[in-house]
């Protein structure tokens, strides 16, 4: 089968010929439709993500929408023809997912939405399951809390704003001036990234401030979080790196959780959950009020590089997809 492969750190993906897989016991054979490419993966090439290890030779990529071909011995839940999604390898020395066919560890997939495409659906997990783990199952986010997403268009961002909202909370984001379309369309109430955290704490709070937090930014954004949230309220986030002060938590008695997706694939540990938060989101998917925003170019494995270079500049609209059936909606 073809597969883009990563023969050193920091070297162009290589379009090669490798052997095709077979499902083991537990394993599911997957024909790849579509690929979605994460600002991770490029890490990953460049040799910069110790948090990730993925010895070379690799092939890389995690997410992925295609259809069964095969199963392995004990799996029960998925037979030939049958359409999936799911994070699904290109981390801690799993073939990744650009490649035309994946065996892969049948806890990590679940049943693609019926209304999505195959791009749409490979463009959905990893943001999927970063978002459902911060608001679900780390904030325990209910109707009627009130919640900022800090970076509102972003990848993580754009899902966590639409989850918020279909599980009842009144959601604000940030952004940029120039996103502010976009985080507006959601369903959000906007906030200027450059408004001081004061201002909008008190002109949408009253200075009370907001029950749940979900940081998709880091940095200073994530100080900005720990400004923003209510006295005895929760700060998520998935981008938690560096030295933080903590005294604005404490003086608030409030609590601070991180996401980090990683685990279940370096581990073995947990995969089963991944299925269980994709089977749970589908139906805000089928019922339209959770969706993925896509980059509408279109790139095959020939030219993944590009792609490549554009998540690398920040220049993505949405999430950037490898269409690896040339026929792929």
């Amino acid at each position: 089968m073809k597969a883009a492969v990563l023969a050193t750190y920091g070297a162009p993906l290589r379009i090669s010929d490798i052997p095709l897989p077979a499902p083991g016991p537990g394993e599911v054979l997957v024909r790849i439709a579509a690929s979605g490419i994460n600002p991770l993966d490029t890490k990953i090439q460049a040799g910069a993500a110790e948090h990730a290890r993925h010895p070379a030779p690799a092939v890389l990529g995690m997410d992925l929408a295609g259809t069964v071909q095969a199963v392995g011995a004990g799996v029960t839940d998925f037979r030939p023809g049958d359409e999936v999604h799911g994070f699904a390898g290109g981390v801690g020395g799993l073939q990744g997912t650009l490649a035309e066919y994946i065996a892969v560890d049948a806890d990590l997939l679940a049943r693609k939405p019926r209304n999505l495409s195959m791009r749409e659906a490979a463009a959905l997990p990893s943001v999927l399951i970063t978002a459902w783990k911060g608001l679900v199952d780390r904030m325990a986010l209910a109707a009627g809390d009130t919640l900022l997403v800090q970076g509102g268009a972003g990848g993580v961002g754009h899902i966590a704003v639409q989850i918020g909202r279909a599980l009842g909370a009144t959601v604000h984001a940030t952004g940029s001036a120039h996103n502010r379309a976009s985080i507006e369309g959601l369903g959000a109430t906007f906030i200027d990234r450059d408004e001081p955290v004061a201002e909008y704490v008190r002109r949408l709070t009253g200075g009370r401030g907001f029950d749940r937090v979900y940081d998709t930014v880091g940095g200073v954004a994530l100080d900005a979080s720990f400004q923003a949230v209510r006295r005895y309220g929760h700060v998520v986030s998935c981008l938690g790196w560096g030295t933080h002060a903590l005294a604005p938590l404490s003086f608030k008695e409030a609590s601070y959780s991180g996401v980090f997706i990683l685990p279940p694939l370096l581990s073995g540990q947990d995969r089963r959950h991944y299925r269980d938060i994709l089977d749970q989101a589908r139906p805000l998917i089928e019922s339209g009020r959770v969706m993925p925003i896509v980059d509408e170019r279109r790139f095959t494995l020939d030219t993944l590089e590009d792609a490549y270079r554009i998540v690398r500049a920040g220049q993505a609209r949405g999430k950037l997809v490898v269409d690896i059936d040339a026929q792929v909606r």
